[in-house]
């Protein structure tokens, strides 16, 4: 089944159509910058935009920056505030006309590992920990998801795990990539010695630079890059409308 997936991030918005079965891509991805400021009014309208450029009308799934419970977003850090308490699958629905469904970016790029990428197959407690301008996360545990953690803001040293170890954090400091390892490591040890995970995805952009800092993580459980990269969310956010619209309705 193909379901247009959407990736909607701080400065660009993503899309293409998904194959959900293989997890591939079968347009070219597509991008729109994200409107400044991305109030809802304004975000929906480019989202409109994606929909009319890819003739589309069927089912929508979105990844969205925020936690999303029922479709309705509850938290606002990086993103406009006005978004509070919308419930923007309707706000979709009722200008495109397709069946739209919204999940956390980071949970989404999690379905994509897990069904296509460094986690397919695990059946245990599986972290995926995105590092970039924060750390987002997203947890399985027998390939089910636990949506919406906020385990970036687990504490390191007294202050929140993000603001110690991300990967703006590293920009900012200028630190290097052993100083820098090394805090990440403090940080997902703390992350170990809470949840016990049989293995730890790497996410974000640092993930493709693993190779200058893997000797720094000393972890008990494995830990690996993600394998899905760029397109992560936007596959993920397609399997889990999927799932929601289609697999437990049927």
């Amino acid at each position: 089944m193909e379901v247009l997936g959407i990736d909607i991030g701080g400065t660009g918005i993503k899309a293409a159509i998904v194959d959900t079965v293989t997890g591939s891509l079968v347009t070219e991805r597509y991008r729109v910058e994200t409107p400044q400021p991305a109030t809802p009014e304004a975000v929906v309208q480019e989202v409109a935009s994606i929909v009319q450029h890819f003739e589309w009308n069927d089912i929508i799934g979105i990844g969205f920056p925020a936690a999303v419970v029922h479709d309705v977003v509850k938290t606002a850090s990086n993103i406009d505030k006005r978004w509070l308490g919308v419930n923007a699958a309707n706000l979709i629905e009722q200008i495109t006309k397709c069946p739209t469904h919204l999940i956390n970016d980071v949970d989404a790029a999690g379905y994509a590992e897990m069904s296509f990428g460094a986690g397919k197959g695990n059946k245990g407690t599986v972290i995926i920990a995105a590092v970039g301008t924060g750390i987002g996360t997203a947890l399985f545990t027998e390939g089910y998801l636990f949506p919406n953690t906020e385990l970036g803001f687990i504490k390191v040293k007294g202050i929140a795990g993000e603001y110690y170890a991300a990967n703006s954090v590293r920009e900012k400091e200028d630190l290097s990539w052993m100083d820098w390892g090394q805090r990440l490591n403090k940080y997902l040890t703390r992350l170990e010695s809470l949840f016990f995970p049989d293995l730890i995805i790497l996410g974000g952009g640092v993930s493709k630079k693993f190779e200058k800092y893997e000797d720094y993580i000393k972890l008990e459980c494995p830990i690996v890059p993600a394998d899905m990269k760029n397109n992560a969310a936007i596959i993920g956010a397609a399997l889990a409308a999927k799932h929601q619209l289609i697999d437990l309705k049927s």
